[in-house]
């Protein structure tokens, strides 16, 4: 077993997975923002993913990414996860999972 480095916060091991992100922003004031994107590397715990919009730390967003695996083999299936962004930088936005849920593709809300 690997050891964690001793700098290292994270809490989860991150999976370097390349799949689209179609995100929304949760804004009660406004119109909804939204945007596309790639993850860049995923974790039971979080998102790290490209972005079109600088996402501030604290807003809350809808995740709604592809997922490799299908339903029965037939039917494509997305990733729904809600949370906060944590971190962003220069086009790159970490994202805290705090609640996430699978749906078929044609019923993904972002």
């Amino acid at each position: 077993m690997q050891e964690k480095n001793q700098n290292e916060r994270r809490a989860a091991d991150r999976f370097p997975i390349a799949r689209e992100v179609r995100y929304k922003v949760l804004n009660k004031k406004n119109a909804d923002e939204i945007g596309l994107g790639e993850t860049v590397n995923m974790s039971s715990t979080g998102v790290y993913f490209t972005t079109e919009h600088i996402l501030l730390p604290g807003r809350r967003l809808e995740l709604a990414i592809s997922w490799p695996a299908q339903l029965n083999n037939q039917t494509a299936l997305k990733l729904v996860a809600r949370g906060r962004i944590i971190r962003y930088d220069e086009g790159r936005a970490a994202m805290e999972i705090q609640q996430y849920e699978f749906r078929t593709a044609k019923n993904a809300v972002a």
